[in-house]
């Protein structure tokens, strides 16, 4: 099947379909007149893709994965090294998800602050910070 057909039958647009054969992630023929021609099995490929993309996975990542994906949603072929990448993947997302957390939190803390304030004029400043000229 050609690109735009892939693109129909799995919903995904052509260009992001070049840039998973760029990554490595999806294969294509090219035919005699150098259109990309992919097989039945491209359908399940990019389905497979998408919800390992869906998961916060990076390409790199899927690339390593890909070969242990069995069905659609997909379910992964357990082996050590396989455990170990995906148990890595997700403490960079508990670690980012907690670096977020305390983002959230200190940002909470300075609009609680400057709701205490709202009311109160500094007697030198404006709220840009810009000097006031006494009158």
């Amino acid at each position: 099947m050609l690109i735009g057909e892939l693109s129909r039958r799995t919903g995904v647009n052509a260009h992001q379909l070049r840039y998973y054969e760029a990554q490595g992630l999806l294969e294509a023929e090219r035919g005699a007149n150098g259109y990309r021609e992919y097989d039945e099995n491209a359908v399940l490929r990019v389905k497979q893709i998408r919800h390992l993309l869906g998961a916060g996975l990076s390409s790199e990542d899927i690339a390593y994965l890909l070969p242990c994906a069995v069905g659609e949603a997909p379910e992964l072929l357990g082996c050590p090294e396989l455990l170990a990448a995906m148990r890595s993947r997700l403490q960079r997302l508990d670690d980012q998800m907690d670096r977020l957390a305390q983002s959230r939190d200190a940002l909470a803390h300075y609009i609680a602050a400057a709701d205490r304030m709202a009311g109160e004029s500094h007697p030198l400043f404006d709220c840009a910070g810009q000097e006031r000229t006494p009158a």
